[in-house]
């Protein structure tokens, strides 16, 4: 009976403690569980953390290089725009120097041209003056023509000087016999019949065969006419007619002849 009862006793004072024991470690169960969902959330806080900061540090170095990138682009869109700038002043500058180009080649054409003119006059040109070739200088030549314009133009009292100057000047020259023919008729013109007979006479007697010594011999005869020397006109028109029957000088003076006495 004492012995059922101890036994008794035992179950019971186990009971409570178990009662007592379980719970608790229950609680102990729970808390560890606690403590390490704490810990796990801390390392994943922390581990969030980093990945923030690492995130955070590469959206810094992707933002520096992006306004890197920006400040290059700008960069070479000035130096671009320098680029076409310097460009368009260089085409400016081509376009300038084509036209400094052409105008000096024009410049220069135009010189070659001048010097030529001028190598021109002063070479010997040949001309044929009644039907007679010969080789004068530019000088000469223009001599002749500015005496001859004005023997042109009627102005007798330029022309009659111009060509005795000439005669002067050029003793030589293949245009005295025309200087001759043209000096009697200024002469003539001007009223100057003793003089305008010894420069017609000089002419008959230095070129009998220029195609002008008819109309020369009577232009003399005319001239002796007007001095009232018909005598020696008369004479003057026989040896027209006998040298040179066939011209048409020769026909006047035959006309001419019958009406002087």
């Amino acid at each position: 009976m004492l012995l059922a009862s101890r036994h008794m006793l035992r179950a019971v004072s186990l009971g409570a403690l178990l009662a007592v024991w379980l719970p608790a470690q229950a609680g102990l169960f729970d808390d560890d569980e606690a403590r390490k969902a704490i810990l796990d959330l801390r390392s994943k806080v922390a581990t969030g953390d980093q990945q923030r900061g690492e995130l955070a540090a590469q959206v810094k170095q992707l933002t520096e290089q992006l306004q890197n990138l920006q400040r290059n682009l700008l960069d070479l869109n000035n130096q671009n725009e320098q680029l076409r700038a310097d460009v368009a002043k260089l085409r400016g500058e081509n376009e300038q120097m084509r036209r400094d180009v052409a105008e000096v080649q024009r410049y220069q054409k135009d010189i070659a041209q001048n010097v030529d003119e001028r190598v021109r006059r002063l070479e010997p040109q040949q001309v044929s003056v009644d039907g007679k070739d010969f080789l004068v200088e530019a000088e000469e030549k223009r001599a002749y023509d500015d005496a001859m314009a004005a023997m042109r133009g009627g102005e007798f009292d330029k022309a009659a000087p111009a060509l005795v100057t000439f005669l002067k000047r050029y003793p030589s020259s293949g245009y005295v016999d025309s200087v001759r023919y043209w000096l009697g008729n200024a002469q003539y013109g001007l009223r100057q019949y003793k003089d305008a007979i010894a420069t017609f006479r000089a002419f008959v007697t230095a070129a009998p065969d220029n195609p002008r010594t008819p109309e020369a011999l009577l232009a003399l005869a005319n001239c002796q006419a007007e001095l009232k020397d018909n005598k020696s006109a008369k004479r003057t028109l026989e040896e027209l007619i006998r040298q040179y029957p066939k011209s048409e000088a020769a026909q006047a003076g035959r006309d001419r002849v019958v009406t002087l006495k």
